[in-house]
């Protein structure tokens, strides 16, 4: 995604929650899952005519756009301490709970019951997607905001950047691009049906951290998709929830 979207996306965040608790039906987590659909067929149908050196360089060319994008995004802390706790902490987490073991594990499992082949990459390609769609600033702000305003605008932009994602990993890495879809729709829909509550998040000294320890795993996502050393991604995911945690605790500490 652009930083010049995400940086949009974050300024137009609204400051604190709505009153009350209003439940909305996530049509822009639709949307963004079907556009998933859309560009993986795309990609699935370029990819047949393609060499494989030519997959390999889209395979690279995603990596380096990945990993501007995610040096972009950590730029954003306001506090470094804040994003270096956040992020070690989650690793530990993640890794007592072996998040990335089971993840893989569980999308290993769907790829023996779809009868897709085990040499493929199948599995990577779900993870990978899902990582890539889930993680960053435009699918908080934009799903929260449905839920408090009704205002979808940001999650159809991202869909739109999505979609084009879709066709160039869909081509390097198969049909599991396509199931990333689900997850998608899981989580986008869920933090829109839970927006009224989820207000809080859009305040700047904590989306800024949130924005910046996603930016580090998004980094990591062009590390591994750039073959320089394979980082086990979902074991960092417990990060976001420590950079909610620590900001609100300096916050209440008049640390910043």
């Amino acid at each position: 995604m652009p930083l010049t979207i995400l940086s949009a996306a974050i300024a137009a965040a609204p400051a604190g929650a709505a009153a009350g608790f209003v439940l909305r039906f996530p049509m822009s987590a639709c949307v963004n899952a079907v556009a998933v659909v859309v560009g993986s067929i795309l990609g699935l149908a370029i990819g047949k005519f393609l060499k494989e050196e030519t997959r390999t360089a889209i395979f690279i060319a995603n990596g380096l756009a990945t990993f501007s994008i995610g040096v972009g995004m950590a730029l954003k802390t306001g506090n470094a301490v804040i994003m270096v706790m956040a992020i070690v902490s989650g690793v530990l987490v993640g890794e007592l709970l072996r998040l990335d073991d089971r993840l893989n594990a569980a999308a290993e499992r769907l790829q023996q019951r779809l009868h897709v082949s085990s040499g493929s990459r199948w599995a990577e390609g779900l993870v990978t997607a899902t990582l890539i769609y889930c993680i960053g600033p435009m699918t908080i702000i934009g799903s929260i905001q449905e839920g408090m305003t009704g205002n979808g605008t940001l999650i159809y932009t991202k869909s739109i950047l999505d979609l084009v994602i879709s066709i160039s990993l869909a081509a390097a890495l198969g049909s599991g691009v396509a199931f990333s879809a689900i997850p998608v729709l899981v989580i986008q829909g869920s933090l829109t049906l839970l927006g009224s509550a989820l207000g809080f998040l859009m305040e700047p000294y904590i989306l800024n951290e949130l924005t910046a320890t996603g930016g580090l795993m998004v980094v990591a996502i062009g590390i591994n998709l750039l073959g320089i050393k394979k980082i086990k991604l979902a074991n960092f995911l417990p990060g976001l929830v420590f950079a909610v945690l620590y900001s609100l605790l300096v916050r209440a500490r008049k640390l910043v």
